[in-house]
């Protein structure tokens, strides 16, 4: 057989498989996360993890459908935070909702636009956010990194403030009613499950 032809059928093949496993999960009209995320205080005290000192500011526990999901793979925000998802709960769980929402990321944000509110603004910034994954393994960081589009994501954790030796801080938003520059979460990921 000729390898040219059997190289393209590997291409299709992989193609395909790549279309269809990437594919966003779709679940139809209603609120699949109802719940806000809990934050509640810690006593957890600060703790070395890799090049980082860990400030842990809040527990943290949120289930929400997974928007978007970004990968980094440069810089050391992506040394110590390597994913990013947007998660939505209440009306941005709503995939009847969602269908009239464009949704992205990059350098670490999450971007929405609209033609014309689904749900007024101010629910779709309280409904939603960027949140920067920290995973405490390399299990949880496998787990974020397959995760995709329309997926149900239960987190636990903590609300963090990272720093380094020289002077560098990354620290997390612990209100849902920002937007803008310091408004995502950076969470320390203990726990997740994905549906």
């Amino acid at each position: 057989m000729n390898w040219k032809l059997i190289i393209c059928f590997i291409l299709i093949g992989y193609g395909a498989y790549q279309h269809f496993s990437n594919r966003p999960v779709i679940h139809g009209a209603g609120v699949l996360a109802s719940q806000q995320p809990i934050q509640e205080r810690t006593r957890e005290a600060e703790f070395k993890f890799d090049d980082y000192n860990i400030h842990p500011l809040q527990n943290f526990h949120i289930k929400a459908r997974v928007l978007s999901t970004k990968h980094y793979t440069f810089g050391r925000e992506a040394d110590l935070a390597p994913v990013d998802l947007a998660l939505g709960w209440g009306v941005m769980s709503d995939d009847s909702v969602l269908k009239d929402i464009q949704i992205s990321q990059s350098n670490r944000f999450y971007y929405w636009r609209v033609e014309a509110f689904p749900v007024p603004r101010e629910l779709i910034e309280t409904s939603s956010a960027n949140m920067h994954m920290i995973p405490a393994n390399s299990q949880i960081e496998k787990t974020l990194k397959t995760i995709k589009v329309g997926q149900l994501v239960t987190i636990s954790g903590y609300l963090v403030e990272a720093k380094s030796a020289d002077g560098w801080r990354w620290k997390s938003s612990l209100t849902r009613n920002d937007t803008g520059n310091g408004a995502c979460e950076l969470v320390y990921v203990k726990a997740i499950a994905v549906t």
